[in-house]
């Protein structure tokens, strides 16, 4: 078992704990280590078996874990690309979900904003489904834009509807984008570390698993900023001060994301556990262990 995921067996069994280490885990200036550094921290892990045992004891120990666990797949071992690493989502993010929020002149303008506000695309997903995403996401501008709707119905298409589509699409994403996972299936092993087969059936509860924390995530960051906003204009202070609008819009919107964000990553464990019945006969015929394991990925 790689040790990324033997520290999470360890140190992700509640919530709290996951939250704690993630909050540390996302600090964006993980991202200026080299390379060099972060394969001295795995070595460093790799062969001291102690800091298995007692991994926040020693702060240069607790450094490594940090910088193993936010820069390097615990599948395969190998260090993720910058731009994927867990630290970099938050700086990647908020500038896009921010411009797909804005008040938009057209639906024309809408349908690209939408188009970049999906970081994860990047190289992975079908041109297809990009398409799609980006139509969706610009609907309830196209609708305004069309019907000139005004009042309530201005209001809810606005407004309301975006929350409920923007977590629909963030599930439409990472069900796309991690699609190989549940058609391919991927490993399950015992509590040893020893890998008992490959499952579709674990492969689709790590991407649902995954898919609904994104949503809550992003829908959250949407909720958050837009009522505060909401109230603000009960109170005419935006109507007064119309140029704070956009800082204001930027500064709800970095602060709910970046809040969200460890808890997002928190809610399901990283060495998930499935029952042995729930998965495929071949698997059951190899092992008589009750639960078994697989790394659900972020």
């Amino acid at each position: 078992m790689d040790v990324n995921l033997q520290f999470w067996s360890t140190e992700g069994k509640s919530f709290f704990q996951r939250f704690l280490h993630w909050a540390d885990i996302l600090d964006p200036t993980v991202l200026l280590n080299s390379n060099k550094k972060i394969e001295k921290s795995r070595l460093l892990l790799q062969t001291n078996a102690q800091t298995l045992q007692e991994p926040l004891q020693d702060k240069k120990v607790k450094e490594a874990w940090k910088l193993s666990l936010s820069s390097v797949h615990p599948g395969t071992g190998e260090i993720i690309p910058l731009v994927f690493r867990p630290p970099a989502f938050l700086p990647l993010a908020t500038p896009l979900l921010f411009a797909s929020l804005l008040p938009h002149r057209g639906a024309k303008q809408a349908i690209i904003w939408q188009e970049t506000a999906l970081p994860q695309k990047q190289l992975l997903m079908c041109t297809g489904a990009v398409s799609y995403s980006a139509c969706m996401g610009a609907f309830p501008y196209f609708v305004m834009t069309q019907h000139k709707l005004s009042g309530p119905m201005q209001t809810f298409f606005k407004r309301i509807l975006p929350i409920p589509l923007l977590a629909c699409l963030s599930v439409f994403n990472v069900m796309i984008v991690r699609g190989t996972e549940y058609e391919n299936g991927i490993e399950v092993m015992d509590k040893n570390g020893k890998v008992i087969g490959v499952s579709q059936k674990a492969g689709l509860k790590a991407v649902q698993e995954t898919a609904l924390s994104r949503a809550a995530l992003f829908g959250t960051a949407v909720i958050i900023p837009e009522s505060l906003l909401y109230f603000l204009y009960r109170t005419n202070f935006l109507l007064r001060n119309p140029h704070a609008l956009t800082p204001l819009r930027l500064v709800m919107t970095v602060s709910a994301l970046g809040a969200m964000l460890p808890v997002s990553f928190s809610v399901f464990p990283q060495l998930g556990e499935i029952k042995r019945d729930d998965l495929e006969k071949e698997i059951l015929s190899s092992t008589e262990e009750t639960e078994l394991f697989y790394n659900r990925g972020v």
